[in-house]
């Protein structure tokens, strides 16, 4: 998805006025100025309230007579929303260092890809397991941290692409954001470690028809994403994805 910042002025003052409610420059239940923001960004009324449409379809803010526009509770928010995601990970300085939102973006993960790769297992046709051998090819081969990340997205792609269920395939905007973020941190620290060996042991699951072979290896894939970024910022003795505690080092993500 192309950010909103490449799309013109209309998507500059999206992409502005987004960044302001996600740090709390406009606090949750604010009343926006209109004149002040019209005049501050250089930009017509029309497309002022064209960029808070785009906000308000993403539950960010709304408009009623007599109170006029207002930012709503966070709870209200599209947090799953693609656009959201990518804006919170911009408000960590662009380094994805959030803890409490990779956390988050963790546990959702350890909920669906350990499901998602045993249907992936039963589902998968030859056409998927070549996108999955060359997304692991890829991976294997000299390259900087951006040639890892996308080779790592590709992967997870491919899996949920091999699931056959076009609702599970919509979570790639969800695993995505966080892998890509997890990626860039884990991938830039030195003598990060090779991550092909625990991604072949996924796919060669997958090939043979395995679901809880794939599973296992799919879990402890997480269990060691969740440790290298423990590595990074600190924290000891993390849960791992079937409630114990593992505080071994391993295969990187």
């Amino acid at each position: 998805m192309t950010p909103y910042a490449r799309r013109g002025v209309h998507g500059q003052t999206v992409e502005t006025l987004a960044r302001r409610v996600l740090s709390g420059e406009i606090p949750e239940g604010a009343t926006l100025d209109m004149a002040a923001l019209q005049s501050e960004l250089d930009v017509s009324l029309t497309a002022l309230r064209e960029s808070l449409k785009v906000l308000a379809a993403k539950g960010m803010v709304d408009a009623r007579q007599k109170r006029g526009t207002f930012v709503r509770p966070r709870s209200d928010w599209n947090l799953l929303d693609a656009d959201v995601l990518r804006w919170q990970f911009s408000e960590s300085g662009g380094t994805g260092a959030d803890p409490a939102l990779l956390r988050n973006l963790g546990e959702v993960r350890g909920i669906i890809e350990p499901a998602a790769v045993r249907l992936a297992a039963t589902r998968r046709t030859d056409a998927d397991l070549e996108a999955l051998e060359a997304a692991l090819t890829a991976m294997g081969q000299e390259g900087g941290a951006s040639d890892a990340v996308e080779s790592d997205l590709a992967f997870h792609r491919a899996l949920l692409a091999a699931t056959h269920n076009e609702l599970l395939e919509r979570m790639e905007m969800v695993i995505e954001s966080g892998l890509a973020q997890r990626d860039r941190l884990v991938h830039s620290a030195p003598h990060s470690e090779d991550p092909v060996p625990s991604h072949r042991a996924v796919l060669d699951a997958v090939r043979a028809r395995d679901p809880d072979g794939a599973e296992h290896a799919m879990r402890a894939l997480l269990d060691q994403a969740t440790r290298d970024l423990d590595k990074l910022s600190g924290p000891s003795a993390p849960e791992s994805t079937d409630g114990s505690t593992d505080e071994k080092d391993g295969q990187a993500q």
